[in-house]
């Protein structure tokens, strides 16, 4: 899978990814720490890369969008610790997989994962 970072995500996750055989960069790597959001969702779905985000505005563009990809990663964890989102993203690819793939939003918070597949409303 391919992934893209928001800086909200740390590159410790980009680097779990990458451990994990995965396709993952950052925006700080390409030097885009300013891309406005809706830039960045479009990089996404041009480049074929879940958004991996802490900022609730990713999902609101994407479901207005009434496009089936990208797929968006959103964590609203309490603590974002890269071990803490490391291991839920582990647990969300795993169990998910195929969603991402096809186009789907998850939200993970403390103890819960939420996922609407794309596009909404269909």
């Amino acid at each position: 899978m391919k992934f893209l970072a928001d800086m909200g995500i740390s590159l410790k996750t980009v680097a779990f990814l990458h451990g994990l055989g995965h396709d993952a960069v950052h925006l700080s790597e390409q030097g885009l720490e300013r891309l406005p959001d809706p830039d960045i969702v479009e990089k996404a779905r041009q480049e074929g890369r879940i958004a991996l985000v802490h900022d609730l505005d990713f999902g609101e563009l994407v479901a207005a969008s009434g496009a089936r990809l990208p797929s968006v990663i959103t964590f609203r964890l309490r603590n974002m610790h890269p071990a803490r989102v490391n291991s839920a993203l582990q647990n969300i690819l795993a169990q998910h997989g195929e969603a991402l793939e096809q186009g789907a939003m998850i939200s993970v918070t403390e103890g819960q994962v939420r996922i609407r597949r794309l596009p909404l409303g269909t």
